[in-house]
């Protein structure tokens, strides 16, 4: 017992101490308090918002939306609801779009918007392919009306806070991509089709394979590397605006490590729901083209990148050196990927 009144003492003396520490009286105590608590609340918040969504059924969505809608899934509702989920998703979870978030917690997080930066692209390459190829039968059809209104809404820049704020711009957009899924099962809507073809499905993955090939460079270059320039290899002819040196320096700044390794997080999870969805529409053309394992290999390889990252922040470490370097280690998922897809695009070419 006497034990426990020399602690009980010894945190009364504590306090005394820390409270006679406190400027002013009164008042000014308080305020102390209350600055305290808001920082404690408003960092547990961001750690929070910080959690990245879970991936969703994507068979599961488009029988909600086609149910919401009194339609059914046809031919592209799959692939329609995964980029209406994605979308959602992006607006919907804790937090919601912190992209241009201008107070805390949103302004002081650093990896949830690189995050949905990457999933913002991959949603906004879906969106002009969905435009530009799937809707149409041919380079002579005119667009859909609501993909028209749809594309450039997604496009919209992502830092704006305010009049019009980025959100709204999204929701809109979703909004008219949610008309055409409507409209896709509607027999008093003809105009609105959705064609799944190997032609349509190539062009979309060669978007893609631009995209990763690109977020594959800037990761590995975490390290930094002195690369030939290859840029007009393989054609004798080919020319470009002015002479770069033979040996280009390719280095990722060390402050933007973490933004790639986000941006290609997110990127991949938004391409793991539209690839789902892609072997649900394109079931038969995959299967004519015994291309079905190469699109698993691929959503294989990305659902890789989706581990948790147990380090506390995204480790920098050399190649072969004593500290992994998460950014290598990502890079090798998306390369592989990439390769895939390669292999997936000479297969939809063959006859």
């Amino acid at each position: 017992m006497s034990d426990f009144n020399t602690v009980k003492d010894a945190a009364a003396d504590y306090r005394d101490g820390v409270a006679g520490r406190l400027p002013g009286s009164g008042w000014s105590r308080a305020l102390v308090i209350l600055v305290g608590i808001y920082l404690v609340v408003v960092i547990a918040l961001g750690m929070y918002w910080s959690i990245a969504p879970a991936p969703f059924d994507v068979r599961a969505r488009a029988a909600a939306y086609a149910a919401e809608g009194g339609g059914e899934v046809v031919t592209g509702s799959v692939t329609t609801a995964a980029l209406m989920g994605v979308v959602d998703t992006l607006l919907t979870k804790p937090g919601g779009f912190t992209h241009n978030d201008v107070f805390p917690p949103g302004v002081w997080l650093d990896d949830m918007p690189n995050w949905e930066y990457g999933v913002l692209v991959q949603s906004r390459d879906l969106a002009r392919a969905m435009r530009e190829n799937f809707s149409r039968s041919q380079s002579q059809s005119t667009e859909d009306v609501d993909l028209v209104q749809a594309e450039p809404r997604l496009n919209f820049d992502s830092n704006s806070w305010a009049l019009p704020a980025s959100e709204s711009e999204y929701r809109d957009g979703l909004k008219y991509i949610h008309r055409y899924f409507d409209r896709l099962s509607d027999e008093q809507s003809p105009e609105a089709q959705f064609y799944a073809r190997a032609d349509n499905l190539r062009t979309w993955m060669g978007m893609v394979n631009t995209r990763l090939g690109s977020l594959s460079q800037r990761l590995s270059a975490s390290v930094g590397k002195r690369r030939i320039n290859t840029d007009l290899a393989g054609e004798v002819g080919a020319t470009q605006s002015t002479a770069k040196p033979q040996e280009l320096d390719v280095t990722t700044p060390w402050l933007e490590i973490d933004d790639v390794f986000y941006e290609a997080r997110g990127s991949a999870w938004a391409l793991i729901q539209f690839l789902k969805a892609v072997e649900v529409d394109f079931a038969e053309v995959l299967r004519k083209k015994n291309a079905q394992v190469s699109l698993q290999q691929i959503i294989r390889e990305l659902e890789g990148t989706q581990e948790t990252v147990w380090s506390p922040m995204i480790l920098n470490g050399s190649g072969f050196g004593l500290l992994a370097n998460h950014s290598l280690v990502m890079a090798s998922y998306i390369s592989r990927a990439n390769a895939a897809i390669i292999d997936l695009r000479d297969l939809l070419s063959q006859g």
